[in-house]
């Protein structure tokens, strides 16, 4: 089985080389390839990511979206298996593939997604969220269509069927979940795939992605009514009723 770590990255100079480096170091053994999805920097992540042997694609920042960005990088990769991870994230063991992957061994799971936790910096309240939406006990057979792309895995054949919906301003990564669910693909969580997601982002930037996601969830599901603080949240439940 043969795994491509797709990362999505803008200006992330100052995080790309610990994630590169954590993957370099994986206990893995499986092919890996790295592929990143550059949309436009003007910093040297690209010069970094090529010296640690990703390969880099470019889209330019007129043509981005999330979800476009990721079919982007999924139409250039070659793995069975397409892995997510945010340029700021970095894997906690060395056998953050291994147990990305573990969970396909059942056919029916399509999508995988690992445990996050913050780092020295994060936030008491940003914890508290990583412990609600991440826990500590794996589920292979989740009953709402809840991941998050900064730490993901999917199956190519169901990407190739479906490809990530790229007029979405955010979420893009539910909205795929809750597709493939409804066809009966199973959603796994491992708990043990643990990375650390760094979040250095001011309270415009947070109110930005929030605003965002809320614009996505309102074109998916116009007639709910949620809270922006709480979006992520309120869409597990909302899911699971």
């Amino acid at each position: 089985m043969k795994c491509s770590i797709i990362i999505r990255a803008f200006n992330e100079e100052k995080h790309i080389g610990k994630l590169l480096d954590g993957i370099i170091h994986q206990e893995s053994q499986h092919e890996v390839e790295i592929i990143l999805v550059d949309s436009g920097s003007t910093d040297n992540t690209i010069q970094i990511a090529e010296q640690k042997g990703a390969q880099v694609v470019k889209i330019r920042p007129e043509e981005f979206s999330f979800g476009r960005a990721l079919n982007f990088g999924c139409q250039r990769s070659t793995g069975d298996i397409l892995l997510f991870a945010s340029a700021h994230i970095y894997p906690v063991y060395t056998n953050w593939i291994e147990q990305m992957l573990i969970p396909f061994e059942d056919t029916k799971v399509g999508l995988t997604y690992g445990r996050q936790i913050g780092n020295q910096l994060s936030k008491f309240s940003e914890r508290q969220l990583f412990a609600k939406w991440f826990p500590t006990v794996s589920n292979y057979n989740q009953s709402i269509p809840f991941c998050n792309n900064a730490n993901t895995a999917i199956r190519r054949s169901l990407w190739e069927q479906i490809n990530y919906d790229e007029s979405l301003t955010g979420l893009e990564d539910l909205h795929w979940a809750a597709i493939i669910q409804q066809q009966g693909h199973r959603i796994a969580y491992e708990a043990d795939a643990v990375i650390v997601h760094v979040h250095e982002e001011t309270p415009r930037k947070i109110f930005n992605r929030y605003y965002r996601e809320a614009i996505a969830f309102k074109r998916i599901k116009p007639s709910a009514q949620f809270n922006l603080l709480e979006l992520r949240l309120f869409i597990r439940f909302e899911y699971s009723e």
